[in-house]
Protein backbone atom coordinates (compact mmCIF):
# COMPACT_ATOMS: atom_id res chain seq x y z
CA UNK A 1 0.00 0.00 0.00
CA UNK A 2 2.87 2.22 0.89
CA UNK A 3 4.73 1.56 -1.99
CA UNK A 4 1.68 2.10 -4.27
CA UNK A 5 1.01 5.58 -2.50
CA UNK A 6 4.87 6.66 -3.17
CA UNK A 7 4.30 5.34 -6.97
CA UNK A 8 1.23 7.16 -7.26
CA UNK A 9 3.02 10.41 -5.31
CA UNK A 10 5.70 10.12 -7.65
CA UNK A 11 3.58 9.76 -11.30
CA UNK A 12 1.66 12.87 -10.02
CA UNK A 13 4.86 15.04 -9.15
CA UNK A 14 6.51 13.80 -12.87
CA UNK A 15 3.14 14.53 -14.32
CA UNK A 16 3.13 18.13 -12.68
CA UNK A 17 6.20 19.34 -13.24
CA UNK A 18 6.07 18.03 -17.05
CA UNK A 19 3.18 20.14 -17.25
CA UNK A 20 4.83 23.02 -15.87
CA UNK A 21 7.29 22.71 -18.87
CA UNK A 22 5.09 22.24 -21.36
CA UNK A 23 3.62 25.58 -20.35
CA UNK A 24 5.15 28.39 -21.98
CA UNK A 25 4.18 32.24 -21.51
CA UNK A 26 1.70 33.59 -24.11
CA UNK A 27 2.59 36.74 -26.84
CA UNK A 28 -0.71 38.17 -28.00
CA UNK A 29 -0.09 40.36 -31.32
CA UNK A 30 -2.21 41.94 -32.79
CA UNK A 31 -2.50 42.36 -36.93
CA UNK A 32 -4.51 41.88 -40.17
CA UNK A 33 -6.30 38.78 -41.95
CA UNK A 34 -4.09 38.36 -44.79
CA UNK A 35 -0.47 39.00 -42.88
CA UNK A 36 -1.27 36.07 -40.34
CA UNK A 37 -3.33 33.72 -43.05
CA UNK A 38 -2.33 31.04 -45.29
CA UNK A 39 -0.05 32.57 -47.66
CA UNK A 40 1.00 35.32 -45.34
CA UNK A 41 4.33 35.61 -43.44
CA UNK A 42 2.64 35.03 -39.98
CA UNK A 43 3.56 31.52 -39.99
CA UNK A 44 7.21 31.94 -40.82
CA UNK A 45 7.37 34.88 -38.47
CA UNK A 46 6.05 32.49 -35.58
CA UNK A 47 8.12 30.07 -36.23
CA UNK A 48 11.31 32.13 -36.06
CA UNK A 49 10.12 34.06 -33.20
CA UNK A 50 9.05 31.12 -30.86
CA UNK A 51 12.62 29.59 -31.86
CA UNK A 52 14.07 32.37 -30.08
CA UNK A 53 11.76 33.64 -27.70
CA UNK A 54 10.81 30.52 -25.38
CA UNK A 55 7.07 31.64 -25.72
CA UNK A 56 4.25 30.83 -27.53
CA UNK A 57 3.18 33.73 -30.20
CA UNK A 58 -0.64 34.14 -30.91
CA UNK A 59 -2.11 36.19 -33.81
CA UNK A 60 -5.21 38.05 -33.14
CA UNK A 61 -6.37 39.18 -36.51
CA UNK A 62 -8.74 41.81 -38.41
CA UNK A 63 -9.55 42.50 -41.61
CA UNK A 64 -7.23 45.45 -42.43
CA UNK A 65 -5.39 47.96 -40.25
CA UNK A 66 -8.28 50.35 -40.41
CA UNK A 67 -10.82 47.58 -38.35
CA UNK A 68 -7.71 46.83 -36.14
CA UNK A 69 -7.41 50.20 -35.16
CA UNK A 70 -11.17 50.28 -34.31
CA UNK A 71 -10.79 47.38 -32.56
CA UNK A 72 -7.82 49.36 -30.43
CA UNK A 73 -10.16 51.84 -30.17
CA UNK A 74 -13.28 50.08 -28.30
CA UNK A 75 -11.09 47.95 -26.38
CA UNK A 76 -9.11 50.53 -24.91
CA UNK A 77 -7.03 49.45 -22.04
CA UNK A 78 -8.71 46.57 -21.58
CA UNK A 79 -7.13 44.92 -24.94
CA UNK A 80 -5.09 41.77 -24.82
CA UNK A 81 -2.42 43.36 -27.29
CA UNK A 82 0.89 42.85 -26.34
CA UNK A 83 2.12 44.02 -29.82
CA UNK A 84 0.50 45.31 -32.64
CA UNK A 85 1.22 44.58 -36.31
CA UNK A 86 0.01 45.93 -39.59
CA UNK A 87 -0.61 49.48 -38.31
CA UNK A 88 -0.34 52.14 -41.29
CA UNK A 89 1.52 54.88 -40.93
CA UNK A 90 -1.61 57.00 -42.18
CA UNK A 91 -3.32 55.57 -38.69
CA UNK A 92 -0.14 56.41 -36.16
CA UNK A 93 -1.15 59.56 -35.15
CA UNK A 94 -4.50 58.36 -34.43
CA UNK A 95 -3.48 55.01 -32.87
CA UNK A 96 -0.96 57.37 -30.59
CA UNK A 97 -4.37 59.19 -29.02
CA UNK A 98 -5.41 56.02 -27.74
CA UNK A 99 -2.52 56.34 -25.31
CA UNK A 100 -2.06 52.32 -25.52
CA UNK A 101 1.79 52.46 -26.83
CA UNK A 102 5.07 52.96 -25.35
CA UNK A 103 8.07 53.97 -26.93
CA UNK A 104 9.81 50.86 -28.28
CA UNK A 105 13.44 51.60 -27.25
CA UNK A 106 14.56 50.27 -30.31
CA UNK A 107 18.02 51.15 -32.00
CA UNK A 108 16.58 51.51 -35.88
CA UNK A 109 18.93 52.34 -38.22
CA UNK A 110 20.04 51.81 -41.76
CA UNK A 111 16.43 51.34 -42.76
CA UNK A 112 15.60 51.27 -47.12
CA UNK A 113 12.95 53.60 -46.66
CA UNK A 114 12.10 55.94 -49.09
CA UNK A 115 11.69 58.44 -46.60
CA UNK A 116 13.67 59.36 -43.52
CA UNK A 117 12.72 57.99 -39.84
CA UNK A 118 12.54 59.11 -36.77
CA UNK A 119 9.42 57.93 -34.97
CA UNK A 120 10.29 56.43 -30.92
CA UNK A 121 7.04 54.90 -30.73
CA UNK A 122 6.25 52.78 -33.60
CA UNK A 123 8.77 50.21 -36.05
CA UNK A 124 8.45 50.38 -39.79
CA UNK A 125 8.43 46.50 -40.97
CA UNK A 126 7.86 46.77 -44.85
CA UNK A 127 6.54 49.39 -47.07
CA UNK A 128 5.59 50.18 -50.65
CA UNK A 129 3.53 52.11 -52.94
CA UNK A 130 -0.71 51.33 -54.13
CA UNK A 131 -1.82 51.14 -57.18
CA UNK A 132 -4.02 50.06 -59.52
CA UNK A 133 -3.81 46.24 -60.66
CA UNK A 134 -5.81 45.45 -63.89
CA UNK A 135 -5.41 42.15 -65.96
CA UNK A 136 -3.93 42.53 -68.97
CA UNK A 137 -5.82 40.07 -70.83
CA UNK A 138 -8.95 42.15 -70.17
CA UNK A 139 -7.40 45.63 -70.16
CA UNK A 140 -5.19 46.38 -73.20
CA UNK A 141 -4.48 49.92 -72.38
CA UNK A 142 -4.86 50.99 -68.52
CA UNK A 143 -5.05 54.55 -67.80
CA UNK A 144 -1.88 56.62 -67.59
CA UNK A 145 -2.65 58.60 -64.41
CA UNK A 146 -5.38 59.07 -61.91
CA UNK A 147 -6.66 61.65 -63.09
CA UNK A 148 -7.19 59.55 -66.75
CA UNK A 149 -8.61 57.11 -64.62
CA UNK A 150 -11.16 59.52 -62.65
CA UNK A 151 -12.30 61.41 -65.58
CA UNK A 152 -12.96 58.66 -68.23
CA UNK A 153 -16.53 57.71 -68.19
CA UNK A 154 -15.78 55.00 -70.49
CA UNK A 155 -12.77 54.07 -68.20
CA UNK A 156 -12.86 51.26 -66.56
CA UNK A 157 -14.80 49.58 -63.50
CA UNK A 158 -12.94 49.55 -60.17
CA UNK A 159 -13.46 47.49 -56.78
CA UNK A 160 -12.55 49.74 -54.06
CA UNK A 161 -11.76 49.15 -50.11
CA UNK A 162 -14.09 52.02 -47.37
CA UNK A 163 -11.63 54.60 -46.70
CA UNK A 164 -13.37 54.13 -42.40
CA UNK A 165 -12.14 50.10 -41.73
CA UNK A 166 -9.51 49.98 -44.78
CA UNK A 167 -5.58 51.05 -44.69
CA UNK A 168 -5.45 51.61 -48.67
CA UNK A 169 -8.90 52.88 -48.62
CA UNK A 170 -7.83 55.60 -46.60
CA UNK A 171 -4.79 55.64 -49.15
CA UNK A 172 -6.87 56.53 -51.58
CA UNK A 173 -9.01 59.00 -50.04
CA UNK A 174 -5.60 60.83 -49.51
CA UNK A 175 -3.96 60.24 -53.01
CA UNK A 176 -7.18 61.97 -54.21
CA UNK A 177 -6.18 64.78 -52.02
CA UNK A 178 -2.75 64.69 -53.26
CA UNK A 179 -4.19 64.48 -56.75
CA UNK A 180 -7.34 66.90 -56.85
CA UNK A 181 -6.80 68.98 -53.62
CA UNK A 182 -10.23 70.80 -52.85
CA UNK A 183 -11.99 69.08 -55.80
CA UNK A 184 -11.58 65.65 -54.69
CA UNK A 185 -15.13 65.15 -53.76
CA UNK A 186 -16.13 66.61 -57.38
CA UNK A 187 -13.70 63.93 -58.73
CA UNK A 188 -15.50 60.74 -56.55
CA UNK A 189 -18.75 61.48 -57.86
CA UNK A 190 -16.99 61.62 -61.25
CA UNK A 191 -15.47 58.49 -60.32
CA UNK A 192 -18.61 56.57 -58.74
CA UNK A 193 -20.55 55.81 -61.61
CA UNK A 194 -17.54 52.67 -62.35
CA UNK A 195 -16.90 52.21 -58.47
CA UNK A 196 -18.78 48.12 -58.28
CA UNK A 197 -18.39 48.38 -54.52
CA UNK A 198 -16.77 49.69 -51.64
CA UNK A 199 -15.05 46.44 -49.34
CA UNK A 200 -14.50 46.61 -45.70
CA UNK A 201 -10.83 45.89 -46.34
CA UNK A 202 -8.09 44.59 -49.02
CA UNK A 203 -8.68 40.53 -49.05
CA UNK A 204 -12.06 41.04 -49.96
CA UNK A 205 -11.69 43.84 -52.69
CA UNK A 206 -8.80 41.51 -54.47
CA UNK A 207 -10.98 38.81 -54.51
CA UNK A 208 -14.04 40.26 -56.22
CA UNK A 209 -11.20 41.26 -58.68
CA UNK A 210 -9.76 37.95 -59.27
CA UNK A 211 -13.24 36.63 -59.86
CA UNK A 212 -13.84 39.54 -62.50
CA UNK A 213 -16.00 41.57 -60.18
CA UNK A 214 -14.05 44.32 -61.83
CA UNK A 215 -11.43 45.87 -64.76
CA UNK A 216 -9.26 47.21 -61.79
CA UNK A 217 -8.52 46.68 -57.77
CA UNK A 218 -6.99 49.40 -55.60
CA UNK A 219 -3.35 47.15 -54.53
CA UNK A 220 0.34 47.71 -54.23
CA UNK A 221 2.97 48.26 -56.92
CA UNK A 222 4.02 45.04 -55.81
CA UNK A 223 1.45 42.87 -55.94
CA UNK A 224 1.41 41.40 -59.39
CA UNK A 225 5.21 39.75 -58.21
CA UNK A 226 3.15 37.32 -56.17
CA UNK A 227 1.06 36.06 -59.19
CA UNK A 228 4.27 36.16 -60.88
CA UNK A 229 6.08 33.75 -58.36
CA UNK A 230 3.62 32.25 -56.89
CA UNK A 231 1.28 31.34 -60.16
CA UNK A 232 3.29 31.50 -62.95
CA UNK A 233 1.25 34.55 -63.94
CA UNK A 234 2.69 37.74 -66.15
CA UNK A 235 -1.33 38.70 -67.19
CA UNK A 236 -1.42 40.76 -63.75
CA UNK A 237 0.13 44.34 -63.92
CA UNK A 238 0.04 47.22 -62.08
CA UNK A 239 -0.83 50.76 -63.91
CA UNK A 240 2.27 53.77 -63.73
CA UNK A 241 0.48 56.90 -62.92
CA UNK A 242 1.80 60.34 -64.02
CA UNK A 243 1.07 62.44 -61.20
CA UNK A 244 2.88 59.59 -58.58
CA UNK A 245 1.81 57.05 -56.12
CA UNK A 246 1.03 57.42 -52.41
CA UNK A 247 3.24 55.64 -49.95
CA UNK A 248 2.18 52.95 -47.30
CA UNK A 249 4.38 52.09 -44.76
CA UNK A 250 3.38 49.88 -41.83
CA UNK A 251 4.59 49.65 -38.18
CA UNK A 252 5.12 47.43 -34.89
CA UNK A 253 3.39 49.02 -31.74
CA UNK A 254 4.03 48.17 -27.99
CA UNK A 255 1.39 48.37 -26.01
CA UNK A 256 1.10 49.86 -22.50
CA UNK A 257 -0.86 47.24 -20.69
CA UNK A 258 1.23 44.38 -21.94
CA UNK A 259 1.00 41.61 -19.18
CA UNK A 260 4.57 40.16 -21.08
CA UNK A 261 6.63 43.33 -21.49
CA UNK A 262 9.61 41.70 -22.13
CA UNK A 263 8.45 39.30 -24.47
CA UNK A 264 7.31 42.50 -26.01
CA UNK A 265 10.25 43.74 -26.43
CA UNK A 266 11.75 41.32 -27.23
CA UNK A 267 9.24 41.28 -30.16
CA UNK A 268 10.14 44.93 -30.97
CA UNK A 269 14.02 44.01 -31.53
CA UNK A 270 13.34 41.31 -33.24
CA UNK A 271 11.90 43.55 -35.81
CA UNK A 272 14.27 44.58 -37.99
CA UNK A 273 16.15 41.61 -37.90
CA UNK A 274 17.32 39.41 -40.62
CA UNK A 275 15.14 36.81 -39.66
CA UNK A 276 11.65 39.03 -39.94
CA UNK A 277 12.72 40.72 -42.90
CA UNK A 278 13.51 38.09 -45.31
CA UNK A 279 10.30 36.83 -44.28
CA UNK A 280 8.51 39.66 -45.63
CA UNK A 281 9.23 39.77 -49.40
CA UNK A 282 7.94 36.20 -50.55
CA UNK A 283 4.96 36.56 -48.56
CA UNK A 284 3.62 39.73 -47.50
CA UNK A 285 4.70 41.08 -50.80
CA UNK A 286 5.96 44.56 -50.04
CA UNK A 287 9.42 46.14 -49.74
CA UNK A 288 11.67 45.13 -46.58
CA UNK A 289 11.72 48.02 -43.84
CA UNK A 290 15.77 46.81 -43.95
CA UNK A 291 17.28 45.01 -46.37
CA UNK A 292 18.14 41.30 -45.17
CA UNK A 293 21.40 39.94 -46.76
CA UNK A 294 19.54 37.94 -49.30
CA UNK A 295 18.52 41.29 -50.60
CA UNK A 296 14.70 41.81 -52.25
CA UNK A 297 13.07 39.25 -55.25
CA UNK A 298 14.64 39.59 -58.38
CA UNK A 299 11.12 40.19 -59.59
CA UNK A 300 10.65 43.32 -57.60
CA UNK A 301 12.97 45.04 -60.38
CA UNK A 302 10.47 44.39 -62.94
CA UNK A 303 7.33 45.98 -60.50
CA UNK A 304 7.15 50.01 -62.03
CA UNK A 305 9.26 52.00 -60.18
CA UNK A 306 6.93 55.38 -59.15
CA UNK A 307 8.58 58.36 -59.63
CA UNK A 308 7.06 60.66 -56.84
CA UNK A 309 6.58 59.41 -53.47
CA UNK A 310 2.73 61.06 -52.13
CA UNK A 311 2.04 61.54 -48.71
CA UNK A 312 0.60 63.64 -45.74
CA UNK A 313 1.91 63.12 -42.62
CA UNK A 314 0.07 61.13 -39.72
CA UNK A 315 -0.47 64.63 -37.99
CA UNK A 316 -1.86 65.67 -40.78
CA UNK A 317 -4.19 62.60 -41.76
CA UNK A 318 -5.58 62.72 -38.22
CA UNK A 319 -6.12 66.39 -38.31
CA UNK A 320 -8.57 65.92 -41.66
CA UNK A 321 -9.40 62.73 -41.72
CA UNK A 322 -12.86 63.23 -40.36
CA UNK A 323 -13.22 65.99 -43.59
CA UNK A 324 -12.19 64.14 -45.87
CA UNK A 325 -14.04 61.24 -45.53
CA UNK A 326 -17.52 62.87 -44.38
CA UNK A 327 -16.94 64.58 -47.94
CA UNK A 328 -15.97 61.62 -49.88
CA UNK A 329 -19.22 59.72 -48.27
CA UNK A 330 -21.31 62.26 -49.69
CA UNK A 331 -19.92 62.35 -53.10
CA UNK A 332 -19.88 58.63 -53.52
CA UNK A 333 -23.75 58.52 -51.51
CA UNK A 334 -25.50 60.84 -53.97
Amino acid sequence: MIRRLSFFLLSLWLATGFAHAQTKPTLTVYTYSSFAGKYGPGKLIKERFEAICGCELVWVTSEDAGSMVGRLRLEGESTKADVVVGLDMNLAAEAKSFGLFVPHKTEVRDLSLPIQWSDDTFIPFNWGYYAFVYDANKVANPPKSLKELVENSNGPKVVLQDPRTSAPGLGLLLWMRQVYGDKADQAWAQLKPRIVTFTKGWSEAYGLFLKGEADMVLSYTTSPAYHIVAEKKDNYKAASFAEGHYLSVELVGMTRTTKQPELAKKFMGFVLSDAFQSAIPDTNWMYPAKNPPSGTPAIFKDMIQPTKALLFTPEEVQQNRRAFTDGWLNATAR
